[in-house]
């Protein structure tokens, strides 16, 4: 009789209701005829046969409710385990410290993102001299004005602390196919940032092995470029890899790109622009100076609208031919080019435009942040275009891993002067001590954090993952330098060369938290721009020697 019932717990509540009405409105027409039968008119007439068959109901009836009642009990439980699991299907969860909510399919997911980074620094140098005989500069080499050659900092770097980044967005995926990111940053270099709009972007992955993403985000570029900031081995990355990301890729970049990629291989080609909630290069300046000071202070007030954006091109092969279970070797190229640099000055009254309506600039701060004073600076090159290329290597064995970068900039001049270019590389060495093995991220074709094996515990005995780091690197942005004490020539960049040996301790009591320890020996050669906006003899030394002790707090998932 049941087996007709639907199986849902709605059919077979409806089943259930219908046979009971049955049953009721049965049982009522015999009970009404059994008292006609025994009323005092029958009393002594002889036995129904109708009244056997009335108990025989009666009993089924019984029968039924039984059975009804265990039907309803089993609809419920039913009921309630849907519900369950419909809760389940858009339940948040914790994986490994990291809050996210997902779809029972995987086909919707939403993951949060915290990253906070605090930094603190002592840099130790010569203690400052007069501006007579302490000769160290800042500045760019091209362009230069009182306004942008420093006396002060190159002296007296900051020692001390700032958030280098305090970050919160979400990212995750949309109907299976769809993945977005959208997040903020309010951290900054020697200052934090009043905060900005930092990565936005969404992309389409339905058609393996293609994914095709447009926004704001830093186009795939190299090793050190395409490594999290999470899972960096040291404070910052190797000076050449930001220089050579900060002209067509890197952080805030708009940008279109297709990439294609499987277990062992990975290419990519974007379309890039500008970037994105920072202050251009073209910013409107104020200078201010007091009467104590010699010194005036470019200030920043506010973004300048160009007069036409950059356009430019990034390119990445990479590859792990050689793999195994507990080794492997990485190797790729990389290439960049900006067609178009951007134009920030525009038409002049006569309808003409000047050459320096478009420059490009290379410089940087030293791969400690704490202090943002950047001690080699091309200054404005006025340019047509710039490129780079570069070749990237990397060897793992177990718990030991080895990479390194070689990368040349070349800028083709406008300005009818021959056109430079530049080098720099740099090689590192890392050692988990507690033996855990960086994983390979085929998708990004870059090494992600430290796993961690035994999360530190005083009750459970765990020490966390333990990392040793060895690093040296090399930028040079001179060109035709000339020799100390001579006049630079008319096509002379005197932009400087760092070279930077760092020792790093890492360690990760868990897969949110990390403390980084660094020391780092800095060699600056650099010989003077301009001797009169320097305030030095001709082609005298701006470079110098110094160590800094660093150290990083962070949090983050």
């Amino acid at each position: 009789m049941f087996s007709k019932i639907g199986r849902s717990p709605a059919a077979r509540g409806a089943g259930v209701a219908l046979l009971f009405a049955g049953l009721s409105t049965s049982a009522s027409a015999a009970f009404a005829q059994d008292a006609v039968s025994t009323s005092p008119r029958a009393a002594d007439a002889p036995a129904d046969p109708r009244d056997a068959k009335l108990q025989a109901l009666e009993a089924e009836v019984q029968v039924l409710a039984a059975q009804l009642a265990d039907l309803k009990a089993q609809s419920v439980a039913e009921v309630r385990d849907l519900r369950d699991t419909q809760a389940k299907q858009t339940q948040a969860v914790i994986a490994n410290g990291k809050p996210g909510i997902a779809s029972a399919d995987g086909r919707f997911t939403a993951n949060f993102h915290v990253v906070a980074q605090l930094d603190g620094a002592d840099y130790q140098q010569q203690s400052p001299g007069p501006t007579s005989t302490d000769l160290r500069r800042s500045g760019p080499a091209l362009g230069a004005s009182i306004a942008n050659v420093d006396l002060s900092h190159a002296r007296d770097l900051k020692s001390g602390d700032d958030f280098r980044r305090a970050r919160i967005g979400v990212d995750g995926t949309a109907f299976g196919d769809w993945d977005y990111r959208i997040l903020f940053d309010f951290g900054g270099t020697g200052v934090e940032n009043a905060g900005q709009l930092y990565e936005t972007w969404v992309q389409y992955s339905g058609l393996k092995p293609f994914k095709f993403r447009v926004g704001a985000f830093s186009p795939s570029l190299g090793l050190d470029d395409q490594a999290s900031t999470n899972a960096m081995p040291f404070l910052e990355r190797a000076v050449v890899s930001d220089i050579v990301r900060g002209m067509a890729a890197g952080d805030t970049r708009t940008a279109f790109q297709a990439s294609a990629g499987g277990d062992r291989w990975l290419a990519a080609l974007a379309v890039t622009g500008r970037t994105i909630g920072v202050i251009p290069s073209g910013s409107s300046v104020v200078l201010t100076s007091t009467p104590s000071s010699t010194n005036a202070v470019a200030v920043n007030v506010g973004p300048q609208q160009t007069y036409g954006d950059q356009l430019g091109l990034t390119a990445r092969l990479a590859a792990t031919p050689i793999r195994g279970s507990d080794y492997l070797i990485h190797v790729g190229v990389n290439a960049s080019d900006v067609l178009s640099p951007p134009n920030t000055v525009g038409p002049a009254a006569n309808g003409s435009t000047a050459l320096n309506a478009q420059v490009i600039a290379f410089g940087n701060t030293q791969e400690v942040r704490v202090d943002g004073t950047k001690l080699i600076n091309t200054g404005n090159i006025d340019a047509k275009s710039s490129d780079t290329e570069g070749v990237e290597f990397a060897a793992q064995k177990q718990n030991f891993l080895v990479q390194a970068e070689y990368q040349n900039l070349r800028v083709i001049r406008s300005d009818g002067f021959s056109s430079p270019d530049f080098k720099g590389y740099y090689v590192s060495g890392l050692w988990t001590l507690t033996g855990e093995r960086r994983a390979y991220n085929a998708q990004s074709a870059a090494f992600d954090a430290v796993p961690v094996a035994h999360p530190f515990s005083l009750k459970d005995g765990g020490l966390g993952a333990w990392e040793v780091a060895v690093r040296y690197s090399d930028m040079n942005l001179n060109y035709h330098n000339g020799a100390l004490g001579s006049a630079p020539l008319a096509d002379s960049i005197r932009g400087g060369e760092e070279k930077n040996i760092t020792v790093g301790l890492n360690w990760y009591p868990n897969a949110v938290v990390r403390f980084m320890a660094d020391y780092a020996h800095v060699e600056i050669d650099r010989l003077s721009p301009n001797a009169t906006l320097f305030q030095t003899l001709t082609g005298a030394e701006i470079g110098q020697k110094y160590d800094v002790i660093s150290g990083r707090a962070q949090f983050a998932f």
